[in-house]
C-alpha cells in the first residue's frame, strides 16, 4: 500500500503516511501539516522540516489548532494572522486549511507515482480545497497541489514551509531566484510589551539578503542562518513579474545537502522569510522555538492576512500582487515542490538554477553543479 489509510499517532498527532523508495512523509489530519518528512530515507535519512518543541506535550486546548499541530509545511488559505475581518469574513490564523481537519479521498499508485488525495470543505467562505501530495519513484521530492473550487473573491494563498537548522551559527546558506523588491515587515514583528523581540528595522527596504537594516543601526546578513538569537523577524521578497520559475534554496555545506523549493511565481508572487530564533517568551513558545526559519511561498501582504492583502498596500502601490481573485467557474490550482539533494565538498550555496532534461541543475558560485531529478512540469499541472 502506498499510504496509511487509517491515521496513526506520530509526534502527538493522527497522521496519514505516504512513502516510496526515497521519501517518507506524514501529514496530520488536523490542519494538513506535512511533517516529519524524511528524504533519502534509505541513505542519510535527512529530515529538514521542523516540528514544534511542544508537539508531544499537553497543550492548552484554547490555542488555535495550528499552534497545537505546528510542524513542517502547511497550505494557508488565507495566509497570515487575519486579525482584521474581510467584509464579514473572519478567517483563523493562516486559514481553515491550516487549522481544520482534512478528509481522506484516496490513496493511489499510478506507474511510478504515489498520490494521497485529501479534501476540506470550507465554511468561512463556502467552497472546497483538494490537497494532492505525490511522490515520484527515484525523486527526493514532495509534490504538492491544492485546487480551490466553488469560491469567488480575493484570496492570499501560501505555503508555510519551516526548516529546523542545526544549532551552529550561520551553518545554512539561503539563496533565491532574482527578486525585484525586498522589505522588512511593516512594524516590529514582536515587542517587549507582548514579551517578544525583533531585530530588523520595520518597513526598511533592502536590495540584497546580505545587507538588511537593523533597528539598532547597521545591517545584518539574512542569507546565513541561524543568527540573531533571541529575536523574531520577517521580510518579504517580491518576484520579478517576468520570472517564470521561482526557487528558494538552503544549502548546508556540512553535512553536505541542500533543500530546494520550486514554484510558479505567476501564482505565488512573493516569498516571506520568518526568522524564529527564541524571540517569543509567551506560551507555548517560551523562548524555546529556536533555529527555525519559515521559507514561505505566497501571494500575500506579508503575514498580515486577507484584509491587508486584498486592500491597496505598500506592495500593490509598487505594482506587486498580494492577492488573487477566485472565480467559482474556474478552480484555482496552486502547485509547489520541495526537494533535497546531496552536495559535493566545496558547494557553498546555490547561485543560479537552470532546467535540464531530467529536472534542474543548481550552480554554485564556484561553478560546481548539482543535478536534481524533479518533474518541474508539475508546477503547470502537467
Amino acid at each position: 500500500m502506498p499510504a496509511m489509510t487509517e491515521p496513526q499517532m506520530r509526534l502527538g498527532q493522527p497522521c496519514w503516511r505516504l512513502a516510496n523508495d526515497q521519501v517518507e512523509l506524514l501529514v496530520t489530519v488536523q490542519g494538513g501539516h506535512l511533517g516529519p518528512v524524511t528524504f533519502d530515507r534509505h541513505g542519510k535519512a535527512i529530515t529538514p522540516l521542523s516540528v514544534a518543541p511542544w508537539a508531544t506535550e499537553p497543550v492548552d486546548k484554547s490555542l488555535p489548532p495550528i499552534l497545537q499541530v505546528l510542524r513542517g509545511d502547511f497550505f494557508c488559505l488565507t495566509f497570515g494572522d487575519n486579525a482584521s475581518p474581510w467584509r464579514g469574513e473572519k478567517h483563523p490564523v493562516h486559514g481553515e486549511t491550516a487549522n481544520n481537519p482534512w478528509t481522506l479521498q484516496s490513496a493511489e499508485r499510478q506507474g511510478q507515482r504515489r498520490t494521497l488525495h485529501l479534501f476540506q470543505t470550507l465554511a468561512v467562505r463556502p467552497g472546497r480545497v483538494d490537497k494532492y501530495l505525490a511522490l515520484q519513484d527515484g525523486h527526493n521530492a514532495v509534490y504538492c497541489r491544492h485546487v480551490i473550487s466553488g469560491m469567488s473573491g480575493p484570496v492570499n494563498p501560501g505555503h508555510h514551509a519551516m526548516l529546523k537548522f542545526p544549532d551552529q551559527p550561520a551553518c545554512g546558506r539561503i539563496t533565491t531566484a532574482p527578486f525585484a523588491y525586498a522589505q522588512v515587515f511593516p512594524h516590529a514583528l514582536e515587542s517587549e510589551a507582548s514579551r517578544g523581540a525583533s531585530a530588523l528595522r520595520p518597513a526598511a527596504r533592502f536590495e540584497q539578503l546580505s545587507a538588511a537594516p537593523l533597528a539598532a543601526g547597521g545591517t545584518t546578513d539574512l542569507s546565513r542562518y541561524p543568527a540573531r538569537r533571541g529575536y523574531e523577524d520577517a521580510v518579504q521578497l517580491c518576484a520579478d513579474p517576468a520570472l517564470r520559475l521561482g526557487w528558494t534554496a538552503v544549502t548546508f555545506p556540512q553535512p553536505g545537502y541542500l533543500w530546494l523549493a520550486l514554484k510558479d511565481p505567476q501564482v505565488l508572487t512573493g516569498t516571506v522569510f520568518w526568522f524564529s530564533n527564541g524571540g517569543r517568551h509567551y506560551a507555548p513558545w517560551n523562548g524555546r522555538h529556536i533555529n527555525v526559519m519559515g521559507l514561505e511561498e505566497v501571494t500575500s501582504y506579508f503575514n498580515l492576512g486577507l484584509a491587508e492583502s486584498a486592500e491597496p498596500n505598500s506592495l500593490t502601490r509598487l505594482g506587486y500582487r498580494t492577492s488573487l481573485t477566485l472565480d467559482p467557474q474556474r478552480p484555482l490550482t496552486v502547485n509547489y515542490i520541495m526537494a533535497v539533494a546531496a552536495t559535493p565538498p566545496g558547494f557553498e550555496a546555490v547561485a543560479s538554477l537552470k532546467r535540464s532534461n531530467t529536472g534542474v541543475t543548481l550552480v554554485a558560485p564556484s561553478g560546481q553543479q548539482v543535478a536534481v531529478p524533479v518533474d518541474v512540469d508539475w508546477l503547470w499541472g502537467k
